[in-house]
């Protein structure tokens, strides 16, 4: 059987989708109110051709049926908020905790719609930042630990001698150390 033709007949005749009651606005948004629990979850997503979208859902749920509370195309503040406050009043202020990046949209989007919510930075946006940070000052202490050594060696050379730089148990330098501890600081246990 043609492919194209299956999914014509399911789409046209089996599935509902003339009748579904989100079909005028879907390219924009859809919305899954019921789907709405304590523990929420937005953040933004590229699903095709470099489209962004804001997603919602419930993180109870754990990525099963009735996890999808919202997707709205884009990812301006005010838009989606737009959207998110077709939902009741009620259910929105039911919302004890919602799980977000650091963008401040986001901030913005949890705030206005959820303000009852405590707002939890996701430990993935956490840990980066802390990567970054110490990667920053990594990269600072080897800077300097280059600069004090070649001015050691300078000086070794004026007065006629070999610069030998300290050897640790394990056999690197400062300055190797400095070069390989990108690798053992953020290597899984």
């Amino acid at each position: 059987m043609d492919g194209k033709q299956l999914q014509t007949q399911y789409k046209e005749h089996l599935s509902d989708f003339n009748n579904w009651n989100q079909k005028e606005h879907a390219e924009d948004f859809i919305l899954y109110p019921k789907n709405i629990g304590y523990h929420l979850c937005i953040d933004e997503t590229a699903l095709s051709k470099g489209e962004l979208y804001t997603i919602l859902t419930n993180r109870d749920k754990h990525g099963r049926k009735g996890t999808i509370v919202a997707i709205v195309k884009g990812t301006k503040a005010e838009d989606v908020i737009n959207v998110l406050l077709k939902i009741d009043a009620d259910k929105r202020n039911q919302v004890k905790e919602i799980t977000l990046d650091m963008a401040g949209s986001m901030q913005k989007i949890a705030k206005r719609c959820f303000p009852g919510a405590m707002q939890v930075v996701d430990r993935f946006h956490v840990s980066k930042l802390v990567y970054e940070a110490v990667q920053d000052l990594r990269i600072a202490y080897r800077w300097q630990v280059m600069k004090d050594e070649n001015r050691k060696i300078k000086e070794a050379k004026v007065k006629g001698e070999s610069y030998e730089p300290k050897v640790f148990s394990n056999g690197d330098t400062l300055r190797q150390l400095l070069a390989r501890s990108r690798y053992l600081l953020f290597k899984a246990p």
